[in-house]
């Protein structure tokens, strides 16, 4: 059984703040797996973690948001 977890979840495990999760939802580096249709909650699961841990490590060698993207193999604008 796969693990899903809330933001403030997310948040916790990845040593992110909620504030810095929200904004790479809001340029795509991350994506929720699913949303409760009764609470509007967003669901994350292991890959958002995961991608989290990357994220981090490429921070850490300096690389700019537009970097991360173009790594990770999205898109290189910034919304």
């Amino acid at each position: 059984m796969e693990k899903v977890y809330l933001i403030k979840d997310l948040s916790r495990m990845s040593g992110q703040t909620v504030y810095t999760l929200k904004y790479y939802l809001n340029i795509g580096l991350i994506n929720e797996v699913t949303r409760s249709p009764e609470t509007n909650f967003r669901y994350f699961d292991d890959t958002t973690l995961e991608r989290l841990k990357r994220i981090r490590e490429l921070r850490r060698e300096n690389k700019s948001i537009a970097e991360i993207k173009e790594i990770l193999g999205l898109t290189s604008s910034i919304a």
